[in-house]
């Protein structure tokens, strides 16, 4: 190794900034051979260097939101689920809604694509940067329950406020008594906003107050969340039994 290439290790492990060791030798064999200027090979290796951290990090916090799958919008099956457009979710994943704290909210039957597509926006934001928190609606009401009964639920609030999206999975598939939807109504009103939410149910508005029971809370709580917020209703069958109908499954589960 060279003294000027020993020296370079040298100061990116000062800068904690491996890549342009890994890096630099290269570009600048390529820079003699293609007659770079010297602005543009510092910033051929700058640009190395930030896009290994741009991916590393955001790696990390696709791992840190606790997805229970890492899906994309390119996995989604959009010929099947015509219910929704393609261009629509599109514009909703260049991520205009988290810099504007709007909200998104999925409602459609079991099965019709609501947490692979809010899985793939809270991804794409996880990977252009922004923290990302994922949770089915009871596990929400379960962490801060704990909160509460430690006496720290304001603390979590404003911790959870400073995280630019969370996402709220299953709203409908189980009732709430009425402390676990004050804690709902608490979640969602801190963030109101302030920040962004992405909210799945397998129930229509009008049937929130099943859920909720307070029909007065239920109207706050409603008034809130889609005061900005971009609402998708997916019609149709389940994804999942695709292809089932045929072989007598979905008759055989349903007698």
């Amino acid at each position: 190794m060279s003294a000027t290439a020993s020296e370079i290790a040298f100061l990116a492990r000062a800068l904690r900034a491996p890549r342009i060791a890994e890096t630099a030798g290269a570009l600048a064999d390529r820079a003699r051979d293609e007659g770079w200027e010297h602005e543009r090979y510092l910033a051929a290796v700058l640009d190395a260097e930030v896009c290994a951290r741009t991916c590393h990090g955001g790696e990390n916090r696709v791992k840190a939101a606790r997805f229970p799958q890492t899906k994309t919008l390119d996995d989604f099956d959009f010929s099947f689920q015509r219910s929704v457009k393609r261009e629509v979710v599109s514009h909703l994943a260049q991520l205009d809604f988290l810099a504007e704290h709007s909200n998104v909210v999925f409602l459609g039957p079991p099965g019709t694509g609501k947490t692979h597509l809010s899985i793939a926006l809270g991804v794409a934001a996880a990977r252009k940067g922004y923290r990302v928190a994922f949770a089915s609606a009871t596990e929400w009401v379960a962490r801060l329950s704990e909160a509460k009964r430690f006496g720290r639920l304001t603390d979590e609030l404003t911790r959870l406020s400073r995280i630019p999206l969370l996402i709220v999975d299953e709203v409908g598939y189980i009732p709430f008594d009425p402390e676990a939807a004050s804690l709902i109504f608490s979640l969602v009103s801190s963030r109101y906003e302030s920040s962004s939410l992405i909210v799945n149910s397998n129930k229509t508005f009008s049937a929130w107050t099943e859920i909720f029971g307070d029909p007065v809370a239920v109207a706050a709580l409603v008034d809130r969340l889609v005061h900005h917020a971009e609402i998708i209703t997916l019609k149709g069958d389940s994804y999942r039994l695709k292809g089932k109908k045929d072989a007598g499954i979905v008759a055989r589960a349903t007698d």
